[in-house]
């Protein structure tokens, strides 16, 4: 049996609760006795809005979730619940304490869904519970409080590819559950089109091709997954590969290219010239001087992460290769395709060098032997210089103290 996690995920995860000082915040949190309205809220509404399922009411259901949590082997208590709508979703919320935890399905799936199909769903949703992703969203969501305030565009890319991937982790857990890859198909066609596939006398070759169709315009650059969920079909070819793999390493190896999709931040024919132009024209400037300041490597990151939700590792990649080569080829090629950015190449040049509060002679006449390679004027150079420094100078407290 494959492990049902993917390293990317888990790593992602890690890498998150770090960045927001989980443990940290976990302890502080515990001695102020602070508790969210969250578990409180949903299970007010669960309790007097759903229909909970037991021995007695929904027996059938009742034991078909309890099937599926045992052949999980999820130890912790659910408390399964039906909910009357017309919405096709099904959800798990974390508990906290020591109340179970929530597993919800809306009352169309079981209109649409055969059992099997019901078990890919449950085993999902169990999945989720099982890879702990409401703790770490419970986490995001206290430092970061939504509607109000909003993480650094790297964590938010960071936070949104971890999202995308837990996804695929559940579905794993979801086809555990069921072990019948053609059930997981049709649940997602299913739930994507509302429509008994049965009655439409569509088959699961007949969609398995048309997945193929869809999957192919999202790997050769023509669309992008922009949602928390990713699209149906990532998901459908991940759990095929899953289900059909003959190792982890054919799975880790066959899932790489799928999760190039999810990596994708932008969808224009400037961003890998711009990422490019970004990394080396930083590296370069930044070695002028002959010293690489802290504040100027991180201006070059906190730039690229606009474009690459790996910036570090996108940096470290283009120093081992010949960084004044990629730097003349990414500049040809950004102007080239659009000559009207030749100032604003210009103006990360002076904001590289302005990141250390120290400008030096050598650092102001490479901007202007640059901004002349550019095709600019002395005085178009001079004003895009002047226009940084009003902007974003500050003076270090060494040269004022």
């Amino acid at each position: 049996m494959l492990n049902p996690e993917i390293r990317l995920e888990k790593a992602l995860q890690s890498q998150i609760y770090d960045a927001l000082q989980g443990d940290v915040v976990k302890f502080v949190l515990k001695n102020a006795e602070y508790s969210s309205d969250s578990d409180n809220y949903w299970r007010s509404k669960m309790e007097g809005h759903c229909m909970k399922a037991d021995e007695n009411l929904l027996s059938s259901f009742y034991t078909l979730c309890h099937q599926v949590k045992d052949k999980l082997g999820f130890k912790e208590d659910v408390d399964f619940y039906v909910t009357g709508s017309s919405e096709i979703n099904a959800f798990s919320i974390a508990a906290e304490g020591d109340q179970p935890h929530i597993v919800n399905i809306n009352s169309e799936l079981f209109n649409l869904m055969n059992e099997d199909e019901l078990r890919f769903v449950i085993g999902h949703e169990l999945g989720h519970l099982i890879n702990q992703d409401t703790a770490l969203k419970r986490l995001i969501w206290f430092v970061y409080p939504p509607q109000t305030t909003m993480p650094p565009v790297t964590l938010q890319y960071k936070i949104h590819l971890h999202d995308n991937l837990a996804e695929l982790v559940a579905d794993r857990y979801g086809y555990l559950a069921c072990e019948n890859l053609g059930a997981c198909v049709t649940a997602f066609f299913k739930m994507a089109s509302g429509l008994d596939l049965q009655r439409m006398e569509v088959g699961l070759g007949d969609l398995l091709i048309d997945n193929t169709k869809h999957l192919d315009y999202f790997l050769h650059g023509g669309g992008m997954s922009h949602y928390d969920h990713p699209v149906n079909p990532i998901r459908i070819e991940a759990i095929n590969m899953y289900a059909n793999a003959i190792s982890q390493e054919a799975l880790d190896h066959g899932m790489d290219q799928l999760i190039q999709i999810l990596l994708k931040v932008g969808n224009s024919p400037l961003d890998g010239p711009m990422s490019v132009f970004i990394a080396t024209a930083g590296i370069i400037t930044a070695n002028i001087d002959g010293n690489v300041a802290k504040e100027e490597y991180e201006h070059i990151l906190r730039n690229l992460s606009n474009s690459n939700i790996f910036p570090r590792a996108f940096l470290d990649d283009i120093l081992k290769k010949d960084v004044d080569k990629l730097f003349e080829e990414s500049v040809n090629q950004i102007i080239q395709y659009d000559p009207s950015l030749k100032p604003a190449l210009l103006d990360y040049i002076v904001g590289v060098v302005l990141a250390d509060k120290d400008i030096t002679e050598k650092e102001v006449n490479f901007i202007y032997h640059i901004g002349q390679q550019l095709g600019l004027s002395v005085k178009e150079v001079s004003q895009i210089f002047a226009s940084q420094v009003q902007r974003n100078y500050v003076p270090s407290l060494d040269a004022i103290s």
